[in-house]
């Protein structure tokens, strides 16, 4: 990327930034949120008090996990062969598309849940390329297809769209007339996408935590779609980054734990474990495959690019991260401008994912140049993962190969006196 397509892309994000802080419904719409989330987190790590502590010892497995990947890798893939699954490595975006577009096919209907790591990919427009139909089931993300618009959060994506504008739109998506009542809203969503379910032809889903010893997804949820999404098309495909391989069944356990509970849950309605496709031994105990759910069980671990940050100790930290969302709520950024502070993985976190996920240091360093460095996302994150550190990395590379706004180089002459821009 040339100095002119840099400056383009920030003129774009600082506008999106503006467009974010002059928007007084999402602000509206975060301050709410953020009242109930800190609300019902504090609660739930009351009611278990023993979760900090659990979550110091989940960030031991979680160091360990990644500098000893290769043999978690080969492990994980003997696991899931030996439960009749398929396995594939995908060191790119790719070789990840590559391999989904060869299980999906042309023309399937796919229902999609918990599939973040997605996102990374542009799974949607790829297989919509390919003449498919992929519907995503997560109310949030559901919502957030059919805008057109970005997640504003890592859990919550549609946390920014009040119920009057979600009316509207699911008005024209189910042809008659809603009233802005949420109830109402989630029976009739409901109600469609059970047709859907019924009809689909793959399930892609993200996960969780994935153990190495069994082979077995883990993937957490409250709305049920998820299993809808795994269980009842032919064919599921899990994606996986290679930061949620953990060594055991019980490392797992103890993340869906942590997660919900700094996630703002007592208790997550659903927790699915899968280990290959469905079977039953119930005949003369003949083992057979695909009896009341899938016959083909596929599991994509993804590098891209996480290999390079592993082997570095300070992006290292940011694999730790176990998608809860806790520091987005507790960023004064993101309380002002919501999604708008980042690309796909958004706030602090979001900068170092970008660094090596998502385009590079380019699309990195406007969004470590917009973090404060304030310290609430450490203090509030059950891996402790300092953020500040990450940043300041960033702001360094950036600086290095001239990639410091100008808007920050102004700053810094006026203050200073020095010509930081040469």
């Amino acid at each position: 990327m040339d100095r002119e397509e840099y400056l383009k892309l920030l003129d774009g994000y600082l506008d999106r930034l503006w467009e974010g802080s002059m928007d007084d419904s999402l602000r509206l719409a975060i301050s709410r949120a953020v009242k109930f989330y800190r609300r019902n987190r504090d609660e739930a790590l009351k009611l278990f008090p023993k979760v900090p502590e659990m979550a110091e010892r989940l960030r031991e497995v979680k160091e360990w996990s990644l500098t000893h990947r290769d043999e978690l890798i080969r492990e994980l893939r003997d696991r899931v062969e030996d439960s009749k699954g398929l396995f594939f490595y995908a060191e790119t975006v790719e070789d990840a598309l590559e391999y989904v577009g060869d299980v999906v096919g042309k023309g399937a209907t796919v229902t999609k849940a918990k599939s973040l790591t997605c996102e990374e990919l542009h799974i949607n427009e790829f297989l919509e390329e390919r003449g498919c139909k992929v519907y995503e089931t997560d109310l949030g993300e559901f919502i957030i297809q059919h805008l057109g618009e970005k997640p504003m959060h890592i859990l919550s994506p549609a946390i920014h769209v009040p119920r009057e504008r979600v009316a509207e739109l699911f008005s024209k998506i189910y042809g008659k007339p809603l009233p802005p009542d949420i109830p109402t809203l989630v029976a009739e969503t409901r109600k469609y996408l059970r047709d859907v379910f019924m009809k689909a032809d793959v399930g892609i889903t993200g996960a969780n935590a994935v153990a190495a010893d069994t082979g077995t997804v883990f993937i957490i949820e409250n709305e049920g779609n998820a299993r809808l999404v795994v269980g009842l098309p032919e064919k599921h495909i899990a994606i996986a980054g290679v930061e949620k391989v953990l060594p055991t069944l019980m490392d797992c356990m103890m993340l869906v734990e942590v997660a919900a509970r700094y996630a703002n849950y007592k208790a997550p309605t659903y927790v699915n474990m899968i280990c290959g496709p469905s079977k039953s031994g119930d005949i003369e105990k003949c083992t057979v495959y695909g009896v009341h759910g899938p016959r083909e069980f596929h599991l994509v671990v993804l590098d891209n690019h996480r290999t390079d940050m592993i082997r570095d100790d300070v992006y290292r930290q940011a694999l730790y991260c176990l998608r809860c969302g806790g520091c987005m709520y507790e960023c004064p950024v993101y309380g002002v401008v919501a999604g708008y502070f980042g690309h796909i993985y958004v706030c602090g976190i979001g900068a170092a994912l970008t660094r090596f996920l998502l385009g590079g240091l380019e699309r990195a360093a406007p969004i470590a140049y917009t973090c404060t460095m304030c310290g609430r996302c450490v203090e509030h994150c059950p891996m402790s993962i300092d953020i500040p550190a990450i940043i300041m990395k960033i702001r360094k590379e950036a600086a290095e190969a001239g990639l410091t706004p100008p808007a920050v180089l102004e700053g810094l002459k006026k203050f200073t006196g020095v010509d930081f821009g040469g």
